[in-house]
């Protein structure tokens, strides 16, 4: 899931300045048969006190569990609170909020005993939190766009369209500390979907009947993770606190975390080599491309393998983008390797499919088309032209959107500079504060709009999945196949993992061939750290445990 976010564009001195003394940074901050899961973390106890300062790249969206779709929101619901399991170091499920599980035989069903745990006000943590939760995500009326991931589930499915009630989905808790999960098939990864944001539990005493419980800071946010909701203001900074009820607090070395929102990954540069913040990289605010070799030459780069993809989504609903052949030529004239080498220039792989290579399976190019590929592009733009009845190259203009970021729009310069040159078509370029960006996205007002993926899951149905239908809530494009929703639909059913596996990889090919996306590249994850501060590294799907977060000085 990457939707990486944005805000006021000010100069660079005047941002640097309102982070400073928003943040605080540097001072006071004060104002599978059967399975059975194993407790995360060592035995040993970490002392308390650090301070950790970051940013990230706007204000978050949303901060209910149910309704956040971006890394940034991601990045603090992760933080605040905690699902059945976690993911360690390696993306691999641990356990989290409960402290084992057992599965059936028929690997359909999944019985998970809760530890002894409490919210943040000092409420119990409850199976009947879990069941609550999911149950509203997938409830038609509340309009949750990640409903999908819960689809797994037994009956889920049919409750979110409509078609089904919420008694029929599979998840009850028997009692305060057992929750039984069925599901509709065999699901390898459904461990991995528990540790996801969606599958996070609710405090239902508290937020049931109070529709803005996650608006703001205060009594009403309650959480159950290693951290609170302390301080919220809105477009300027987010600080979380250690939460003493916290299960094992005792291991939470940090003390206070320092958000601060930066929307220019230059300013946020500046600010790391002037000391201010501790930390650049996914999911907090992206190293600025234009410090990337000066970051190299100190040794102070970090350059990691992440599961996710950089693509450009098109409207295919759109009267020029809505024709395949213009998609294809769009498609074929872009120079991945160039653009990696003179502008991201961070290692990334050029994106020759939807599922990056760093997910089990589809390490290998598959061959779907070619990259900076001239003459096929020119050969599917002439074809396009003549099913679209225009003579002049000239005249099909596309507007290519992106949210305000250094990056993006260099990116989108060099895209519109190859395709204006090699397809002699007018490309113009547009962009938008975040929110204002994704809405555009979701009401199809765009032709071609900039987006990140980042795995929610190391497998590959997390990056096919949103394009199973048109309605999907993070499709935005307009594009549905019904072969390739039947190839979907038949790997969730697939027991045998080789033949699951190539049931993917057709889907793939089916989506690729029609190019409702563009995918440019593979990330890799930049990071820099300041020396004092241990065990912050992101993993491959992009999650830092800011449990695991050390700062010595």
């Amino acid at each position: 899931m990457n939707k990486n976010k944005k805000f006021l564009l000010l100069t660079v001195l005047a941002v640097f300045s309102l982070v400073l003394a928003a943040c605080g940074f540097g001072g006071d901050s004060s104002d599978k048969s059967k399975d059975e899961g194993k407790d995360s973390g060592s035995s040993e106890t970490t002392s308390s006190g650090g301070e950790l300062n970051v940013v990230v790249a706007s204000e978050p969206p949303s901060l209910h569990p149910a309704l956040a779709t971006d890394t940034t929101s991601g990045v603090i619901l992760t933080n605040t609170f905690e699902g059945l399991t976690t993911l360690d170091a390696d993306a691999r499920p641990v356990a989290a909020a409960a402290e084992s599980w057992e599965v059936s035989e028929d690997l359909k069903t999944y019985t998970f005993k809760l530890r002894d745990a409490k919210w943040s006000n000092g409420d119990p943590v409850v199976a009947g939190d879990f069941e609550y939760a999911w149950k509203w995500a997938l409830n038609p009326d509340n309009l949750s766009e990640y409903a999908s991931i819960l689809y797994p589930i037994k009956g889920a499915a049919a409750y979110n369209n409509g078609e089904g009630s919420a008694d029929d989905v599979g998840v009850k808790a028997q009692d305060e500390k057992t929750l039984v999960v069925t599901l509709e098939n065999p699901t390898p990864y459904f461990l991995e979907l528990t540790a996801f944001k969606t599958y996070a539990p609710l405090n239902q005493k508290v937020v049931e009947g109070n529709d803005e419980w996650y608006a703001d800071a205060g009594e009403n946010y309650v959480t159950n993770g290693p951290f609170t909701l302390a301080e919220w203001r809105h477009n300027d900074t987010i600080v979380l606190k250690k939460n003493p009820e916290y299960w094992d607090a005792d291991k939470v070395s940090l003390e206070t975390v320092n958000i601060g929102m930066v929307e220019s990954e230059a300013t946020a540069a500046t600010s790391f080599k002037a000391g201010e913040i501790d930390y650049l990289g996914a999911p907090f605010q992206s190293v600025a491309l234009d410090s990337i070799d000066a970051f190299k030459a100190d040794g102070s780069l970090n350059i990691n393998d992440q599961a996710s993809v950089y693509w450009y989504k098109l409207n295919t609903k759109d009267k020029i983008t809505g024709n395949a052949n213009i998609r294809k030529a769009l498609a074929l004239a872009v120079d991945r390797q160039g653009l990696i080498d003179n502008i991201t220039k961070g290692e990334q792989k050029p994106a020759l499919g939807m599922v990056p290579i760093a997910v089990h399976g589809f390490e290998e190019d598959r061959g779907y088309f070619k990259d900076n590929d001239i003459e096929g592009a020119k050969a599917a733009l002439e074809a396009g032209m003549k099913e679209l009845g225009i003579t002049n190259p000239a005249d099909i203009k596309i507007n290519l959107s992106y949210n305000t970021s250094e990056a993006h729009a260099a990116i989108a310069q060099y895209v519109q500079e190859g395709w204006t040159k090699n397809l002699g078509i007018t490309v113009g370029l547009d962009n938008s504060e975040w929110q204002v960006y994704l809405e555009k996205l979701n009401q199809l007002d765009y032709q071609v709009g900039r987006m990140g993926w980042v795995g929610d899951y190391n497998d590959a149905y997390t990056f096919l999945e949103m394009y199973d239908t048109a309605a999907n809530g993070n499709n935005d494009t307009g594009w549905e196949s019904a072969e390739y929703k039947k190839l979907l639909d038949q790997s969730n059913v697939e027991a045998d993992p080789a033949k699951r596996l190539e049931l993917l990889k057709q889907a793939e090919k089916v989506a690729v061939n029609d190019f409702p996306v563009i995918p440019i590249y593979y990330y890799t994850n930049l990071s820099v750290v300041q020396d004092y501060v241990k065990n912050m590294k992101a993993d491959i799907l992009g999650n830092i445990s800011l449990k695991e977060v050390k700062v010595e000085k």
